[in-house]
């Protein structure tokens, strides 16, 4: 894949395509059409939601170079990272009620949605060739398979698919480029939730608000999301404008339940800020049980004033109907179709406030266009279009809010830390696995005298022998220039079998030798006293062979002298021999011809490899460090130091 050439997202962007499977006639007005009902269907859903920053959008796109004509848009996600996965959860709902319809979804960081799932991915599928081959079809996964001997279906890896390729390949093929089951599992756990999860990630609070803000909110609560983001990034110019407040005085405060998502919650109740004195905003003292609905309504009421001073009224021609719009009749038979009205009688209280949230809806995300108002002329517009303002209207309807919800989910301890790190880890059987406690395996003659220590071991949830075991299985692994392979990417738990006619072809070809110059075995288990051999002058082979061993010799003789004269031997925990002493030797190696006669005590190296790990653990002080992670990454979670004071 040539990356000059591809397409770069706008950072804290997700992009979407939606292609049809099949050709069709008049390919244009059926995308047209789609995209009204497609709005339709997911009216519901979104006009329910609140976005960071924008909102989910479709509109039609001709056919350009490459890429056939479809139907797309893209949504800046900005700090909510959790409206880029929403947007997943709508794409599964839209290609599954719309079947003739394959999604592609993509931000800054590339296919996202297999950096979700690369626990779970072939080793074959890397960011080099994984381009145009992940779709959601028929609301499931989708991965463009690469052919092999037991299934010739797919395109070759170092293939760069075209989307025409790729979408017949899919749509003739659907069984067999559906994602596996692990794969398909990976990401439904991480869209869990949808939709009820919508209103759980929001955050109802209460706020003493200019009266106009609040009849702004309750006409288009989505408006909290870019007055919350004026706020979190003023600058001084910004705050020039709320010296004093020309649209929203704050002698016009009134108590109001306002709903954040929790992202927003958290921007504004996070900020610290003492307003201007001039501003008029006069806070009670910290001790009041209503301080925070005073703070959080001046955060609040600085983000609309900024937002309506870098703007102007609209003129009323941009106000006109939506009845005046040709797509608005289509767009609301399409809402009739699909239950949003719920039966509600027509000219209800319950239906005209439907129909209130539908038409702001098709403002934005169907008839939107590139010249639309921006939200500070919408707040100007409805401040305008509303009236006078009944103060003490709105001042009555305090003692009706609806309680508030709690914020305690700002403070995480770091048990709550942990509980997240283990949930997260759940995405990965080998490693919920790797928490329990594992048999721990002694030879007969130490049963007795480990028992203990292995029943304290178990019930602690851990085991000493299974971390030597996973380190000795790390470092036994396969690794390449990539990097080195945990124990979850690894095949060591299926039986390794190959194709022997298949390696010796391969090994013949590395080698260059031919059928005549096959090496035999034999030959390299020759014995140097073969009777059957001849004895004369070596060969030069077998010269070079003598000497490049007598180096290697000398070498190892060099180091052994080295490290007698040194300590290191003393930092190595060795094996007592049961019936001798322990000897003097320090070295690390064979003996020297100086300590021939001297035996060295074989190292336990299990022992000195859980020593060392400890005492690194120990060193971090519970904070993260080299020892730590590499345990964390081989599935090893050890409780804390319980013996530090």
């Amino acid at each position: 894949m040539d990356f000059l050439q591809r397409r770069v997202v706008q950072e804290d962007a997700v992009q979407y395509k939606l292609f049809l499977t099949q050709p069709v006639q008049h390919t244009d007005e059926h995308l047209s059409r789609l995209v009204e009902e497609i709005l339709a269907k997911i009216a519901p859903l979104s006009m329910q939601y609140i976005w960071q920053n924008q909102s989910f959008n479709l509109k039609y796109y001709p056919e350009k170079g490459g890429a056939p004509a479809h139907i797309g848009g893209s949504t800046q996600f900005g700090d909510n990272v959790e409206d880029e996965w929403f947007i997943v959860y709508l794409l599964k709902q839209i290609t599954e009620a719309f079947s003739e319809l394959a999604a592609r979804v993509e931000d800054n960081d590339g296919e996202f949605l297999l950096i979700e799932v690369a626990d779970h991915l072939p080793k074959w599928l890397d960011p080099d060739s994984s381009e145009n081959r992940v779709f959601i079809y028929r609301g499931a996964l989708h991965l463009l398979p690469r052919p092999s001997r037991s299934n010739p279906t797919g395109i070759p890896k170092d293939v760069v698919p075209s989307v025409q390729q790729a979408l017949a390949l899919l749509s003739s093929q659907p069984e067999a480029c559906r994602a596996s089951p692990k794969i398909t599992w990976a990401l439904d756990k991480r869209l869990d939730g949808y939709p009820e999860k919508i209103g759980a990630s929001q955050h109802r609070a209460h706020c003493f608000i200019p009266a106009g803000v609040a009849v702004v909110l309750a006409q288009r609560p989505d408006l909290v999301a870019p007055a919350v983001s004026a706020f979190y990034l003023r600058d001084p110019v910004d705050l020039q404008a709320c010296r004093y407040f020309k649209h929203f005085p704050p002698d016009t405060r009134v108590l109001t339940s306002v709903t954040f998502t929790r992202c927003l919650y958290a921007q504004l109740q996070q900020q610290q800020f003492v307003p201007d004195r001039r501003g008029g905003f006069a806070m009670p003292a910290r001790s009041d049980s209503l301080y925070k609905a005073h703070e959080l309504g001046m955060k609040l009421a600085h983000g609309f004033e900024i937002l309506c001073s870098k703007c102007r009224l609209p003129s009323s021609e941009e106000d006109s109907s939506v009845s005046c719009n040709p797509e608005w009749k289509g767009f609301l038979q399409s809402l009739k179709r699909n239950g949003y009205f719920r039966d509600e009688l027509e000219g209800s209280a319950r239906f005209r406030q439907l129909m209130t949230s539908a038409e702001n809806f098709f403002k934005q995300s169907v008839a939107s266009k590139s010249g639309d108002m921006s939200p500070g002329e919408e707040v100007l517009q409805l401040l305008s279009s509303c009236g006078p303002i009944d103060v003490e209207e709105l001042r009555k309807q305090e003692a009706q809010l609806p309680q508030e919800d709690s914020d305690n989910w700002l403070s995480v301890t770091a048990q709550d830390l942990e509980s997240m790190l283990e949930e997260r880890a759940g995405s990965r059987p080998d490693l919920v696995s790797a928490k329990r406690p594992q048999p721990v395996k002694h030879e007969e003659d130490a049963k007795s005298t480990a028992t203990e220590d292995s029943n304290e071991e178990v019930e602690a949830g851990y085991s000493l022998v299974g971390v030597s075991q996973k380190m000795t299985q790390f470092l036994n692994a396969k690794s390449s220039y990539l990097g080195a392979e945990m124990p979850w990417n690894c095949s060591s738990n299926n039986p390794f079998a190959f194709d022997m006619p298949t390696l010796i072809k391969e090994m013949e070809q590395i080698l260059d030798v031919s059928d005549e110059e096959t090496l035999d075995s034999d030959d390299l288990d020759e014995d140097e006293e073969d009777e059957d051999i001849e004895e004369g002058p070596a060969g030069p082979a077998e010269m070079n062979g003598i000497e490049a061993l007598d180096t290697l010799k000398g070498y190892m003789d060099q180091m052994d002298q080295e490290l007698m004269n040194t300590h290191i031997g003393q930092s190595f925990n060795q094996t007592a021999a049961p019936s001798a002493p322990p000897p003097a030797a320090e070295g690390l190696s064979r003996p020297t011809a100086a300590a021939e006669d001297e035996e060295i005590q074989p190292l336990d190296l299990d022992l000195n490899l859980l020593t060392n790990l400890m005492e690194s653990l120990s060193s971090q002080e519970g904070l993260a460090g080299p020892a730590s992670n590499l345990l964390q990454s081989l599935g090893v979670h050890l409780p804390p130091n319980s013996d530090r004071p």
